[in-house]
């Protein structure tokens, strides 16, 4: 897009939308070209998230008290779970988390850091052998500031990469293509833990009472 021309309103660049002069708005012309991507406006908003960084507001305090398959769990252990993210980047793309609320890494026992680390380690393991991607990316973001987008109650991701899955059609039809539905992810994922590693979701963990009062980060 030229420096000296703006989209319309409402337009999307780069789908054929007429473009006015930017001679009459204010700003001051640097020479870079700008791609706009109004799918993240989902994220900075706030869409989809928790009122509050509450306990009672929290869905990775709320997912364990349900049946697996209602809230997308995967596997469980006995200070951490697997549970599919629900905006997922690819098919697979699991998150690891703690039961008790808490936002920071240092805050973890080393009970739950050790169990975090290990269901990460299991999560890559079982994922080649479902779906075999050519790589992950493993993170956690620390902070709203940091991209989190549920801050009060940490999460590490694990996303499954192939190549050539990363395309434009998120930016010009703020659309996530994902080929497989989340219950069938979850479903094979399940299957495939238990084969592989033999852990279940039915392995002891804390029961709803105890999650419930766990404690929060202070």
């Amino acid at each position: 897009m030229s420096p000296a021309s703006v989209p319309a309103a409402g337009a999307v660049p780069g789908a054929g939308a007429a473009a006015e002069p930017a001679s009459g708005l204010a700003g001051e012309p640097d020479g870079l070209e700008r791609l706009w991507t109004p799918h993240r406006m989902a994220y900075i908003g706030g869409n989809q998230r928790p009122a509050d960084g509450s306990v009672a507001e929290c869905p990775f305090c709320a997912a364990p008290r349900h049946e697996d398959a209602e809230r997308l769990v995967v596997v469980r252990g006995e200070h951490a779970y697997v549970v599919l993210n629900l905006f997922p980047y690819n098919s697979g793309h699991v998150l690891v988390c703690p039961y008790r609320h808490v936002s920071d890494y240092t805050g973890l026992t080393d009970a739950e850091r050790d169990e975090v680390a290990v269901l990460t380690q299991e999560a890559m393991t079982v994922i080649r052998a479902a779906s075999a991607p050519a790589g992950f990316n493993l993170g956690m973001n620390q902070g709203e500031a940091a991209g989190a987008g549920i801050a009060a109650h940490l999460h590490q991701h694990v996303v499954p990469r192939w190549r050539g899955d990363a395309n434009f059609f998120p930016i010009v039809a703020r659309t996530k293509a994902v080929p497989q539905l989340l219950g069938d992810t979850r479903e094979l994922l399940a299957r495939t833990w238990h084969e592989v590693t033999g852990r279940t979701t039915s392995m002891t963990g804390p029961d709803a009472s105890d999650r419930t009062n766990q404690g929060v980060d202070r």
